[in-house]
């Protein structure tokens, strides 16, 4: 992608799934046509749904939770023997993923972990929630899954 012109700010998400479309639709790459599309309209919904533009923390939640439901329909296309299903599903999850910010490696999670620990002060998992909170807040777009499991780990030894 070219730099913008506007070198204050850079494209927002939302505007760079614009662009994405565009250069799709262009190439004639029908499923990444559609990949997008379909992120625009569940970025839509989310505005149309909260009465307010979406914020990058939206957007990242919204790219996760379709992400997470194709993981688990490959799952389920795979179990049941539809490999082409599953392909298609792990295609469109490929298309999704950059739109993600960088994600930390599991060493990183696990200091951002002992880092709200300390903060929140938590000593037990009747703490859990007040710690996971913290990080959903300050790891946007972390696999809160990983998070979670370490957090269990670190909270029970």
């Amino acid at each position: 992608m070219s730099a913008s012109s506007d070198s204050t700010a850079p494209p927002t998400p939302a505007q760079r799934l614009q662009k994405e479309v565009q250069v799709a639709m262009k190439a004639g790459d029908q499923l990444r046509v559609d990949v997008f599309r379909m992120l625009l309209a569940a970025v839509k919904k989310t505005e149309i749904d909260s009465g307010k533009p979406v914020e990058e923390s939206d957007f990242v939640a919204v790219t996760q939770k379709l992400i997470k439901q194709r993981r688990e329909s490959a799952t389920q296309y795979g179990s049941a023997g539809r490999d082409e299903l599953a392909a298609r599903e792990r295609e469109e999850i490929t298309i999704l993923e950059p739109f993600l910010p960088p994600q930390l490696d599991e060493k990183e999670l696990e200091q951002a972990v002992e880092a709200a620990i300390t903060n929140c002060g938590a000593s037990s998992m009747r703490d859990m929630g007040k710690v996971m909170g913290q990080l959903k807040n300050t790891l946007v777009g972390a696999d809160m899954s990983i998070i979670s499991r370490l957090l269990k780990q670190k909270l029970t030894n």
